[in-house]
């Protein structure tokens, strides 16, 4: 039950549709780039501005008060000798 509840307070938290993540009061994604265009010429938004990062949730068992953090996403390879790191963009059908 803690897992649900912590699953579905991360859930509703999130303000964007991604993936398995979607909602249809909010149908776009929020990245820190707009991978429509090239990212070299882009500032990268702050982890606050934007949904491209991993949830984490933690829950006081007394109280039942959930607490939402969150970290980045990690967009490297370990080994780039071996293969190259494929970077995000938007999915088109």
């Amino acid at each position: 039950m803690i897992n649900s509840m912590m699953a579905a307070y991360a859930a509703e938290n999130r303000k964007e549709s991604r993936g398995a993540h979607a909602r249809e009061d909010f149908p776009h994604r929020m990245d820190e780039y707009d991978y429509t265009k090239p990212i070299e010429s882009q500032k990268k938004k702050n982890i606050e501005e934007h949904w491209r990062k991993h949830t984490l949730t933690n829950v006081d068992v007394a109280s039942g008060k959930v607490s939402i953090s969150y970290r980045p996403v990690i967009d490297k390879v370990l080994d780039s000798s071996k293969i190259d790191t494929i970077p995000p963009k938007i999915r088109a059908y």
